[in-house]
């Protein structure tokens, strides 16, 4: 029998190995802690473990499940949204050119303008700890937070690139490729690889992450589940 791929359910291999401290359980049921993630799996779909992600939605609030055929029959939850989306790949990177700005190192004391430039640009799911769950870099123009990327789910092997964003009154000067192009070449340099999501719509972003070397691997459904 074939293992299935980490990346097939990344929560699942996420919060089962590398992540697993910042996983809350239930049953047969895994969820980021809320106040680092939404992301949430089961690990097959037993009545126990569809049971377990439902008291996890009751406990903890909505959670978010990136599959290929996510699990919408858990008790006492219902669908909220269901968008399609692309999960992408970069086994190596094209050559760019080097950056004429600074890239600084994030952490715990910028994360209240890390918070803040997520929620006016909205990236993805972005909550008060989501910077601690890998590295993050940014750009700061004038003291202020215009840009930034870092690391968010860690299958075993693989780590996804997101929180990928740019002040709308600095975009088009290249932040995000840089920042981009640098995570993922942590990333490969680490002996891991990059990976990401897009929504399918969002063509222009997914163009600028083909000239960075990433490729689609597979669509993938963005399900997110609320109570119901």
């Amino acid at each position: 029998m074939t293992s299935p791929h980490p990346l097939d359910c990344p929560a699942w291999s996420a919060l089962n190995e590398r992540q697993s401290g910042f996983a809350l359980a239930h049953g047969g049921a895994r969820r980021y802690d809320p106040a680092y993630g939404v992301f949430a799996a089961v690990g097959d779909r037993s009545a126990a473990s569809l049971a377990g992600l439902g008291a996890l939605v009751a406990e903890h609030g909505d959670v978010a499940l990136l599959e290929v055929s996510p699990p919408t029959d858990a008790p006492g939850v219902t669908v909220a949204s269901q968008d399609l989306g692309v999960q992408m790949v970069a086994t190596r990177l094209t050559a760019g050119p080097a950056p004429d700005f600074e890239i600084i190192p994030l952490g715990d004391a910028d994360a209240p303008e890390m918070l803040a430039l997520a929620t006016l640009t909205r990236p993805g799911p972005f909550f008060d700890r989501t910077h601690q769950l890998g590295d993050f870099l940014g750009v700061r123009i004038e003291g202020q937070l215009v840009a930034m990327a870092g690391e968010r789910m860690k299958p075993l092997g693989f780590t996804e690139v997101s929180g990928v964003c740019t002040h709308p009154d600095h975009r088009g000067r290249g932040y995000a490729g840089a920042l981009m192009r640098l995570v993922a070449a942590r990333i490969l340099d680490h002996g891991e690889t990059p990976f990401l999501h897009a929504y399918a719509s969002n063509r222009g972003a997914i163009a600028l992450y083909e000239t960075l070397g990433f490729a689609v691997r597979r669509e993938i459904l963005m399900t997110r589940l609320t109570r119901g």
